[in-house]
């Protein structure tokens, strides 16, 4: 430790001198990020925004000015030279999504950067660590490449099953060691990229899913390293996956692209792309299935068929056939601004049990999303059937099966293009055990970050938020979240508003969410306005509200990461949906317009299905009608802010007024004041309603305590509603600070409950409170948020967006002795950390730098109250700012870090 301080300081010296490395010291500006990803390849927004947080012992520490430097070489970088953008010095506070206003960006353009910040006191900070990114194909005309793959004689709309997985390549000459190799590629399915024997990058199932009848993503990869004098090989490996959706207009078997320009050392330059001098060759993967709703298909891979080295200048392709190239009807290419699908975490199996003679049953300990690897041992010629469940008692969930066809000299089996949810394995055919130690999974996710931590007292509280986490994990993969990863694959509406806060605060999901708006987009019918249920998918039942996620999904953007671009960038789409909307309803109410079963679904799910057991039918159309219209005030509601916040003041007002017009309506429509409730007398239609602040102003007390009642003793502490309803329900009693009501629901074991589920043996979270169906689900990860802004209390001001400025306010509920959280906010780790030790309460605070908080502390003294060991009104950075209801003292603090303690007992 004290050798790297020495080290340091010596730096820091010798460059700044000693009088700038003491101010240095107190504000360091780290982890910078461009469109939300670190140093990214091949991006092509025209003016990028940069990102970056600060670090700082000192409390109150805050940003006054910052300056960005942008280079064209890490040379001019170093030299300070900003020959593409030198900010100047910008009075201003902002550290995130600041806007590249440099010289203009174009194809292949290499951007190095960094940035310093001055302090309170206007001291510089040492220039951060150097940043880059580049700039990919920004114009049609600059890709040489040409779609190609297999020849396709059928012209069957229905998806042809055995579709091969074919080999492409091609060999060229180098007459030195390149400068710069950088190649373009994408797929419409997906594809492994490899140069010289060794495959491009540690990505897998690329690129990211999406609408193939609008556009489809290109990776960029730096190859200079894989390259050398001489001959050298280029190789594609190309895989179904999502070519084979019915609904995409393209071929049905896997198609490739790409581009490799190289850079030689005199800067002369050199492309090789894909065209009919590429050659083609039927790889050992052929698929099995429709790859459709219901069975999405598997691999068959025949070890007799490899060819070594098929990939390198080695192998001789003179007898392969050219590629077929594909010239109209495709896709546009669009940089992929996503973090790519990566093995994240390896899994290794409990148990291994002979079923009969050759068939075995692999326990791998816990439900997951993604691939195993399997050494088999069997004659050469034998086949391997290997079926995959979220069930012990069943062999194979929703068609995931997969076959073998040994070569008999170390068989070993793993996916490639297309993956699997189960815990258990069976495997059939083989001529001896398989072992355990020949055998690990992987969780396959898109590569985002775990951005917080939760521990309470509860143990069953915390295997919940691990389980939670943990399946969402499982369904965010592709840049999309999918209901379950087996059975649909479809990233749906509601499912995706009922979790996008779970995801937002347990992850780093900006990219992720900003590039599904995107595919969101695509699927909107422009003449009307209206939206597919799912994107970038078209599939799948819903109702009025699935579409919503127009709305929903850019104004949470906008809440968790101050992001004012993405509210622009769906302004339109919001509109156009808003206007379908509007055109469905008489009189201010959404019409019930769709009479099929899964046409017009209200809450989802809900344990009103199964208990007594119930058909979707049964759940009454007007019931669904109230949710739904209830959801319509509160979209508007929220349309209304969006519309303020972008500077279009009349639109937010007109919003307004509609919802205050549909607000009147549905009560008018829905009230029924001899039974004093809406819809259906259960916890979604008392719960929404008060969200959405439908009843008047006397009755609202009354249906919160007819809320609490329901909760309490009809359903005996348990919660009984579906997706939407869920997650509205626990919004709701979060803000009105009722955990103790989540805290009862939550702490449950009978059914229904997360707890039922943990009890059950569940290791991710089930579709329904009864576990039909998919055991690997969305519906109820809504709760994922709750441990954090609910129990831990870090929550955003809704009147500084992004965490700028932050409210702490934990929930002290149940027996909870303790709830811990830190979350990674955009503007740096937000830490909350309350402890009860007999009758004191200890509130641990860490707030980032350049940001302020409001420090919720119950206690009847507020004068009382010591601050790391000392009265609170002598304490630095801390201000009395008010008290509520004789019960809460809230606190002003500046960023760093803080020690609350109070006595608790008399409240």
């Amino acid at each position: 430790m004290i050798h790297h301080l020495v080290r340091w300081l010596i730096v820091s010296v010798s460059i700044f001198g000693m009088s700038h490395w003491l101010s240095a010291g107190e504000l360091r500006p780290r982890r910078l990020r461009c469109e939300y990803l670190v140093d990214p390849l091949g991006i092509d927004v025209i003016n990028p925004r940069l990102s970056w947080e600060l670090q700082s012992s000192e409390r109150g520490q805050r940003q006054t000015a910052y300056q960005v430097l942008v280079a064209s070489t890490p040379e001019k970088l170093a030299a300070d030279e900003g020959d593409l953008w030198d900010s100047g010095r910008v009075e201003s506070n902002e550290t995130i999504h600041v806007e590249y206003q440099g010289k203009p960006l174009g194809s292949r353009m290499r951007c190095h950067w960094k940035v310093r910040a001055w302090d309170k006191d206007q001291q510089s900070s040492a220039w951060s660590q150097p940043a880059f990114w580049t700039m990919g194909l920004m114009d049609p005309s600059d890709w040489q490449a040409k779609w190609m793959g297999e020849k396709q004689v059928s012209t069957d709309e229905k998806q042809p099953h055995g579709c091969n997985s074919p080999w492409l390549r091609k060999t060229f000459h180098l007459d030195g060691t390149p400068r710069r190799a950088t190649v373009y590629v994408s797929s419409i399915g997906y594809h492994e990229l490899y140069v010289n024997g060794r495959k491009v990058g540690d990505d897998v199932l690329s690129p990211a899913v999406s609408d193939y009848n609008h556009r489809v993503l290109y990776v960029t990869h730096d190859v200079t390293n894989l390259l050398h004098e001489g001959e050298n090989c280029i190789a594609l490996w190309l895989g179904r996956g999502w070519a084979a959706w019915p609904l995409y207009r393209v071929p049905r078997c896997p198609l490739g692209i790409a581009q490799l320009e190289i850079e030689a050392a005199d800067a002369a330059a050199r492309v090789i792309a894909t065209d009919s001098t590429w050659r083609i060759h039927r790889s050992p993967v052929t698929t099995i299935g429709p790859f459709r709703y219901g069975d999405y298909g598997g691999e068959r891979y025949d070890a007799t068929a490899e060819l070594a080295g098929w990939n390198t200048v080695g192998v001789d392709d003179s007898s392969w056939p050219a590629a077929t190239v594909y010239n109209s009807g495709l896709p546009q290419l669009q940089a992929q601004l996503v973090q790519p699908n990566r093995k994240i975490e390896t899994i290794r199996p409990i148990a291994v049990l002979q079923v009969k003679p050759g068939v075995y049953r692999v326990d791998m300990g816990r439900n997951f999303n993604g691939w195993v690897e399997v050494g088999l041992h069997a004659s050469r010629g034998q086949k391997i059937e290997l079926d995959y469940s979220e069930r012990a008692n069943e062999p194979r969930s929703f068609g995931q099966h997969d076959e073998y066809i040994c070569s008999g000299d170390g068989d070993v089996f793993c996916s490639r293009f297309n993956y699997r949810t189960f815990r258990w394995l069976t495997i059939t055919g083989v001529e001896e055990p398989p072992v355990p130690n020949d055998i690990r999974g992987w969780m396959i996710h898109t590569d985002y970050s775990r951005q917080t931590d939760f521990e309470c007292s509860n143990e069953l509280l915390n295997r919940i938020y691990q389980t939670v986490v943990w399946t969402y994990r499982c369904l965010s993969l592709g840049g999309y979240v999918v209901d379950c990863s087996h059975r649909e694959r479809l990233g749906y509406g509601a499912e995706g508003q009922a979790t996008m806060e779970c995801g937002a605060f347990n992850s780093d999901a900006a990219a992720m969410f900003t590039k599904w708006l995107a595919d969101w987009r695509d699927v909107q019918n422009l003449s009307n306005g209206r939206l597919s249920n799912t994107a970038p998918n078209y599939a799948g039942g819903g109702g009025p509200m699935w579409g919503a996620i127009v709305v929903t999904l850019p104004w949470q953007c906008y809440q968790h990461y101050g992001d004012r671009r993405v509210l622009q960038e769906n302004y339109s789409a919001m509109q156009k949906w808003l206007a379908w909307i509007e055109s469905q309803s008489k009189n201010d109410v959404i019409t019930v317009y769709d009479e099929t079963q899964y046409g017009y679904i209200g809450d989802w799910v809900s344990a009103l299905e199964i208990d007594p057991p119930k058909k979707r039918g049964d759940i009454p159309h007007r019931a669904r009608q109230f949710f739904n219209n209830c959801y319509w005030v509160y979209v508007l509601e929220m349309a209304g802010d969006i519309a303020q916040t972008i500077g279009k003041e009349e639109d937010a007002e007109g919003y307004r007024r509609k919802a205050e017009a549909v607000r009147n309506a549905v009560h008018r429509e829905f009230f029924d004041p001899e039974g004093r409730a809406y819809g259906l007398p259960e916890q979604t239609y008392l719960a929404v309603p008060l969200l959405v602040d439908l009843p008047p102003k006397e009755l609202r007390g009354d249906l919160f305590d007819r809320l609490a009642n329901n909760i309490l003793h009809k359903w005996k502490g348990h919660i009984s509603s579906g997706v939407l309803g869920t997650y509205l329900q626990l919004k709701l009693l979060t803000q009105n600070q009722r955990s103790d009501l989540i805290f009862t629901m939550a702490n449950q074991r009978e059914y229904p409950g997360w707890g039922y589920m943990l009890d059950q043996g569940a290791t991710t979270i089930w579709e329904y409170w009864d576990g039909r169906k998919s055991r690997n689900h969305t519906s109820f990860l809504s709760i994922g948020s709750w441990f954090i802004e609910g129990l831990a209390g870090i929550q955003s001001d809704s009147a500084a967006p992004g965490f700028k400025q932050i409210v702490i306010r934990p929930a002290i509920v149940g027996d909870l002795t303790f709830a811990r959280a830190k979350y990674h906010s955009i503007h740096g780790p937000i830490e909350s950390h309350w402890r009860l030790d007999g009758g004191n309460l200890t509130l641990n605070v860490s707030i980032p730098p350049n940001t302020t908080a409001m420090v919720f502390l119950p206690t009847r003294n507020a004068t009382g109250v010591q601050e790391s060991g000392q009265p609170v009104a002598e304490a630095k950075g801390v201000r009395l700012f008010r008290t509520v209801d004789c019960r809460w003292a809230v606190f002003r603090v500046e960023s760093g870090r803080y020690q609350f303690h109070t006595p608790y007992g008399d409240l």
